[in-house]
């Protein structure tokens, strides 16, 4: 039976419990890059090894990815989330008893293990549940709450290190880790086109379909450039800022991330322009955006700074919001495997963001740091215009 709009389509409890998915799935992600310096100084950690408790999280969900996809094809999708939720609580308190940067690496990498068990379930749950502009408009509500989360674990972490210090602070996020499973479990509508596909072969055949699928192929590259830009640049540009000549603290580092912000206005409007523009176009001119952002932050006044963020983080989240839509339409197949996929090539590419960021920062500091990341974006760019296949997302 194919996804018909509901009654749920136009609800605002259901937009506004996709878009708290989104956001609880990524309130922990990032949010140690608000105290980096700090944690730097207590752990007397190196920029390489900065760079890594970051890339943690983001390698364990690069590798779960397409498990988890495949897993959830074969169980079911609302039980994954909430239960994904549930057991990210457990390694964010555990952070807080770090005794040294390898114990937060580790507990990092747990928090990544649970990640793919709610953004990769729930695209699949979106492309199943609904259709046409439905599937748009949730869709651009879900990419919104991740970048709201995005933006709240660091803004939040960042302030409560200066109120109670950062392993408090992470128990404050434990907590509202499992009030946000209590709301999903009870708001969200349980699957009603879900077809289960139990069959491991099958799943295995599908995979390599998805493995020479155009549009799943090209989506992957786009991710891992898009996601390398995003954690090489505001995992670093916290050292820069912290350093001479601006000297911020914590919770002005916090404050810089409300650039973020900006992400959630602009992703849902992101729908009409795909709607319109298709998805090739839209993600070629919001790369372009993107690097023109990024080159920004080379100016030395703080406010050219920030508003060098602010364009090149929405670049980033439009062009992300572009690509996921690209697989929900053209993918009808093990939905829920191909976003996987997806998941995996965007992870990845933000673990080597982490990583190779951090050398270049160590070697040039940002001014090296901003030649590299513009190389991956010029690749992005390539991608776009020569993967792309140039479709237009209609409204039902």
């Amino acid at each position: 039976m194919p996804p018909v709009p509901s009654n749920h389509s136009t609800s605002w409890i259901l937009k506004l419990t996709i878009g708290l998915i989104g956001m609880f799935a990524f309130l922990q992600v990032y949010s140690i890059q608000a105290v980096l310096p700090v944690m730097m100084v207590d752990f007397a950690a190196t920029e390489v090894q900065a760079g890594m408790i970051v890339g943690a999280t983001v390698l364990a969900i690069a590798i779960m990815s397409p498990f988890l996809g495949m897993l959830s094809d074969a169980v079911g999708r609302k039980p994954f989330i909430v239960g994904a939720l549930l057991f990210l609580a457990i390694p964010t308190a555990l952070i807080a008893q770090s005794s040294s940067i390898g114990w937060v690496g580790l507990w990092r990498f747990m928090q990544g293990l649970s990640v793919p068990g709610i953004t990769v379930v729930t695209i699949a749950y979106i492309g199943e549940e609904f259709e046409g502009r439905a599937v748009t408009e949730l869709m651009s509500f879900y990419v919104s709450g991740c970048v709201f989360g995005g933006f709240m674990g660091r803004f939040l972490l960042g302030h409560l290190h200066e109120l109670i210090g950062w392993r408090d602070g992470y128990y404050v996020m434990t907590v509202m880790t499992l009030l946000g499973a209590i709301w999903i479990g009870k708001m969200l509508p349980s699957s009603r086109h879900f077809v289960a596909n139990p069959n491991f072969r099958s799943a295995i055949q599908t995979l390599g379909e998805h493995l020479t699928n155009r549009y799943v192929v090209t989506s992957c590259l786009l991710g891992a450039c898009v996601l390398f830009s995003l954690v090489g640049c505001f995992t670093f540009i916290n050292l820069h800022l912290a350093d001479e000549p601006y000297k911020l603290t914590t919770g002005a580092l916090a404050n810089i991330f409300a650039v973020y912000l900006l992400g959630v206005v602009i992703t849902p409007l992101s729908s009409t322009l795909l709607r319109r523009f298709g998805s090739a176009r839209t993600v070629r001119v919001a790369i372009v955006v993107s690097m023109v952002g990024l080159l920004l932050t080379l100016v030395t006044p703080l406010w050219g700074v920030v508003i060098g963020l602010a364009i090149m983080s929405s670049g980033v989240f439009v062009t992300q919001s572009a690509t996921i839509s690209y697989i929900a339409v053209n993918v009808k197949k093990g939905r829920s495997l191909a976003s996987g996929l997806y998941y995996m090539g965007y992870y990845t590419g933000g673990t080597l963001g982490a990583w190779l960021c951090g050398m270049a920062y160590a070697r040039g500091q940002w001014k090296l740091t901003v030649g590299f990341l513009a190389l991956v974006q010029v690749l992005a760019l390539l991608v776009a215009f020569f993967g792309m296949v140039k479709t237009t997302v209609h409204a039902k």
